[in-house]
């Protein structure tokens, strides 16, 4: 079935999403904004275990890739070509799922904002929603890499010690940071940086920026109007 983009626009107009590179702040900022200003947070990977118990592997490969791996060892040792093309493959894979989810989620909330913590590609948001319900967050490439493992969450805590486990842990970091810095390229940040949208970008100075980066996304978003 297809849907047309100005019925999924109207369906989605109390919904505010926020996508960018790695380690820009996403997350963050999308729980400060549902605190701050009493929106339904949908964060990252939100519905994800309900998501995998529909897809299938002929219709949606690259989400079904964590029914076919072996293992964690598989997941973080694939090329840095692989690891991009699967990432891209999720993004594309998780929208009718994520439109879908966001839309029963609206109508079961009526008149409540929703913010998302998004993976959506920049052509499908620019289909689904405009302007003002977008922003784009991007970091310099060397803190997505270096510090993606800073966070204490218990995915990322699982990778590291996976790759610590392997019989070698250089050669196993080495390519793992070597995927990030595919998919954090110089070349998805200028992409995301053209793509039209509200821009933040976060800079490498060790300062507390949160209060005033929420407040340039509230204004962004009309949140204080």
């Amino acid at each position: 079935m297809y849907i047309a983009d100005n019925i999924l626009r109207a369906q989605l107009s109390n919904v505010y999403f926020i996508n960018g590179t790695a380690y820009a702040g996403k997350s963050t900022m999308c729980r400060m904004l549902a605190d701050r200003y009493g929106m339904i947070l949908c964060g990252e990977n939100y519905g994800h275990e309900r998501m995998l118990t529909m897809i299938d592997g002929e219709t949606q490969p690259s989400l079904n890739y964590f029914h076919t791996m072996g293992s964690f060892v598989d997941f973080v040792t694939r090329t840095p070509e692989e690891y991009a093309a699967w990432i891209e493959g999720c993004s594309r894979e998780v929208a009718d799922f994520e439109v879908t989810e966001l839309i029963r989620i609206s109508g079961e909330n009526p008149g409540k904002k929703i913010i998302v913590d998004t993976s959506l590609p920049a052509d499908l948001l620019h289909s689904l929603s405009d302007y003002s319900r977008v922003a784009v967050m991007l970091s310099p490439q060397s803190m997505s890499v270096e510090r993606f493992f800073d966070r204490s969450d218990p995915e990322k805590q699982m990778m590291l010690s996976v790759l610590d486990s392997l019989p070698d842990p250089e050669a196993a970091h080495a390519n793992w940071r070597a995927c990030l810095q595919l998919v954090n390229s110089t070349e998805a940040y200028d992409a995301w940086l053209h793509e039209g949208f509200f821009t933040l970008i976060r800079e490498d100075n060790g300062e507390d920026t949160r209060e005033e980066v929420l407040a340039k996304l509230a204004a962004h978003f009309g949140l204080d109007s």
